[in-house]
């Protein structure tokens, strides 16, 4: 079974054609070394495997290796040399017509620090995930919501085999991955605090608790999520507000960012477990947020909420327009006045209410009810920025 992910191809596309140097970033066994690989195809390209032995050792002298080659060179696991960063910068300020340069790492840039330092003004960014609605199919995405969009957990032959990749994949990330990024954390520390924040997932943040349970400070704890954020593990929804004359919520919500992740941590393993488990309404929740963000290309997100009563689960900015999403289990949402009072409070252009309902429905200009299996068509008529990617010639 191939997933095609062209929408990836055309934003490489044309960020590569844009920037001497792009940064493919996402969590590990998303697919990125596959794309890179696949983007390579379409054009001269040399591939380096920084984590492979060889091809670190061809690189010792990199600004000799690298200024001899051009078209485009993919350095895979950029985070295995971080002084490579300067040499791009001096090879960029010297050859900049002469090759682009497409850098994959697993942390964003708040924690590779040398990227965004060392090449200022020369990268831009690309945030990958695992598979989504659009890339596997409208009639999969039980399945995709299930095991997640780790590409070894989705085609997996079966719930079992699915189940252990996953397993594998969150023991790889504290006991291998976070150490190789610098962090020495005791990887039974990281893994309960994973373990809670999964208890915690689509609830307001509170450190505080969090920290009395592990018997560590309020700092540490919120250090963890900051690092686990910062490898695309965890997702922090900030709070929007605006002075309402009420009392606004301020702490931000926490959610695993995999759907799949979140069910082997808390050994959802079937379909059955989990339409009767106390988080499933949590689960569909992050779930959507993460399809919806991926749909409309958006990186800043937030949600509203009062003390008082009253909350918007998640809320976006797109080219001036006010967008609210809520998000419902339920096969039959109805409409009510708390729908209306959102959309008037927080001054939304538009609200969708997105939940599992057979078909779509609109009830106003502004209100309308979406089915899970038309998501897919809502960046077409909502969001300007896929315009920006066009299939382009990057060299002459």
């Amino acid at each position: 079974m191939r997933i095609h992910r062209e929408r990836y191809i055309d934003q490489l596309q044309y960020l590569v054609q844009n920037s001497p140097v792009t940064a493919l970033l996402g969590p590990r066994q998303c697919g990125k070394t596959t794309l890179a690989k696949e983007f390579g195809k379409i054009h001269k390209s040399h591939y380096f495997d920084l984590e492979s032995s060889t091809d670190s050792a061809v690189l010792q002298n990199p600004e000799t290796i690298l200024s001899e080659l051009d078209g485009l060179i993919i350095l895979d696991e950029a985070q295995q040399m971080p002084n490579l960063f300067n040499t791009l910068r001096v090879l960029v300020d010297r050859f900049e017509r002469k090759c682009r340069f497409l850098i994959l790492g697993s942390a964003n840039p708040g924690l590779m620090k040398n990227i965004s330092q060392s090449l200022a003004g020369r990268v831009d960014f690309l945030d990958m995930g695992g598979f989504n609605i659009s890339e596997v199919g409208i009639d999969h995405y039980s399945r995709l919501w299930l095991r997640g969009g780790y590409p070894d957990s989705y085609l997996a032959n079966s719930e079992r085999l699915s189940i252990r990749r996953r397993n594998a994949l969150i023991r790889t990330h504290v006991e291998r991955d976070l150490p190789m990024l610098g962090f020495s954390i005791p990887a039974a520390r990281i893994r309960q605090f994973w373990n809670m924040l999964a208890h915690s997932h689509g609830q307001i943040w509170n450190a505080s608790r969090i920290a009395r349970s592990m018997g560590v400070s309020y700092h540490t704890v919120q250090n963890y999520l900051d690092i686990l954020t910062g490898t695309y593990m965890a997702r922090q929804l900030q709070p929007w507000h605006e002075n309402f004359g009420k009392r606004q919520v301020k702490a931000p919500k926490v959610y695993l960012q995999d759907s799949g992740l979140l069910h082997a941590m808390l050994n959802i393993h079937d379909p059955r477990t989990l339409y009767s488990h106390p988080v499933r309404g949590a689960s569909w929740e992050g779930f959507v947020i993460e399809q919806v963000l991926r749909e409309l290309q958006v990186e800043t997100a937030w949600y509203w909420a009062a003390h008082s009563g009253g909350e918007l689960d998640m809320f976006v900015e797109i080219e001036g327009l006010r967008i609210g999403i809520e998000i419902k289990l339920s096969e039959a949402p109805k409409p009510s006045s708390s729908t209306y009072r959102l959309c008037d409070l927080l001054k939304l252009d538009y609200l969708f209410v997105i939940s599992r309902m057979p078909r779509s429905f609109q009830v106003s200009d502004q209100v309308r009810f979406l089915s899970i299996q038309d998501l897919p068509n809502l960046h077409r008529n909502y969001s300007p920025l896929p315009d920006r990617w066009q299939r382009a010639s990057i060299y002459p």
